[in-house]
């Protein structure tokens, strides 16, 4: 039923007003009580035995939604009415911006794919930060992705992130340091060491300030981009600063291997790619990750993930928590709980009695 309401309507719509009429239908299905748990039951079973521990935090699976979605944290509630087992909010700036001009979101129908050049638009932190201290039902996990304000230059970024840090630290399950969007100017260039240590330095002391009382994990997300050697020398930096895990990885500037017409592919312009084409190249930076790391880090696999054979792969490879975002808009409402009912098939049929204890199985001799 989804997929023809998607080809009648949704796709006949720019995608971002698409993007915002289905999530206004999701945010007001969830404030109503009685039909949010109506939905949540339909939606969102809860299989026991998908039950994870990651990052010091109990969570009823291994699934999340990537930032991206949800990036001022209105709808977060509704996301696990949908059954999104954490829900990664952002990314945030330390201030408002409008992000770049429309249109800047584009499908890529034929290979299930998105490019967006949305460029970090929201609301900032500091209304960030009061709609999460706002909020009455905490049971979801949500995490906080972080970035930097388009018009602060790059050699004043590590206060910038700090600001957003200070307001945003205590509302945060785990706090995530983005310096992997193509559509910020300069950010991509975070990512070397020499100066993304001092950065992620910063990030964590702040944290340990403006939440004394409890560890706020934090974790950095990477490209997909990156040449192999730098991905060592990140992952090298996250056990050298003692980091609690690398969400790998963000869209790719990349455009090979698409079916899509060449023409509209370029017509589309500029951007991050995201989707069905990344998953060859997100599974490989897992795997490249998690040789050199094992099991000192929490990794956590996005891009390119479908089905829940998808999922099983990404967690035997080295993932213990796993995130979609594109194939949502392809599949619709009930694609959390089609990977759920598969993921869960799959663990009972493989011998593991945790998904804990598949966790890198497919690297162990």
């Amino acid at each position: 039923m989804y997929r023809m309401l998607f080809n009648l309507v949704f796709r006949r719509m720019d995608p971002e007003k698409a993007h915002h009429l289905a999530f206004f239908w999701i945010r007001l299905a969830a404030a109503v009580p009685g039909l949010r748990t109506l939905v949540a039951a339909v939606l969102a079973p809860r299989d026991p035995a998908l039950r994870t521990r990651a990052l010091g935090l109990d969570l009823p699976g291994p699934f999340g939604l990537a930032a991206g979605f949800d990036k001022n944290a209105v709808g977060i509630d509704g996301l696990a009415m949908l059954g999104f087992d954490y829900v990664e909010i952002g990314t945030v700036t330390a201030e408002p911006q409008p992000g770049n001009p429309a249109p800047r979101l584009f499908r890529l129908i034929e290979d299930r794919a998105l490019i967006n050049r949305m460029g970090f638009n929201n609301e900032g932190s500091a209304a960030v930060a009061a709609r999460l201290a706002a909020r009455r039902d905490r049971r979801t996990v949500v995490g906080v992705n972080i970035g930097k304000t388009k018009v602060v230059p790059e050699a004043e970024a590590v206060a910038d992130y700090i600001a957003s840090t200070e307001r945003l630290a205590r509302h945060a399950d785990y706090f995530v340091v983005n310096v992997s969007s193509p559509n910020t100017p300069g950010l991509r260039n975070l990512q070397a060491v020499d100066q993304l240590r001092p950065l992620l330095s910063a990030v964590r002391r702040t944290l340990d300030q403006a939440s004394p009382q409890r560890h706020v994990p934090l974790l950095v997300k990477i490209a997909p981009d990156l040449a192999d050697a730098d991905i060592d020398q990140v992952a090298d930096l996250a056990l050298e600063l003692s980091l609690d895990g690398i969400i790998a990885t963000n869209t790719t500037i990349g455009r090979d291997g698409l079916r899509t017409d060449p023409a509209k592919v370029a017509a589309a312009g500029a951007g991050g790619l995201s989707g069905a084409p990344l998953k060859a190249r997100a599974l490989e930076v897992l795997g490249r990750i998690h040789s050199r790391t094992g099991d000192r880090l929490t990794l956590v696999s996005v891009g390119g993930i479908e089905t829940a054979d998808d999922v099983w792969q990404r967690i035997l490879a080295g993932a213990t928590l796993v995130q979609g975002y594109s194939a949502f808009i392809y599949e619709g409402p009930f694609w959390c709980r089609r990977l759920h009912k598969g993921l869960a098939a799959r663990l009972r049929a493989s011998g593991h009695g945790t998904l804990g204890e598949a966790v890198g199985a497919s690297t162990r001799g």
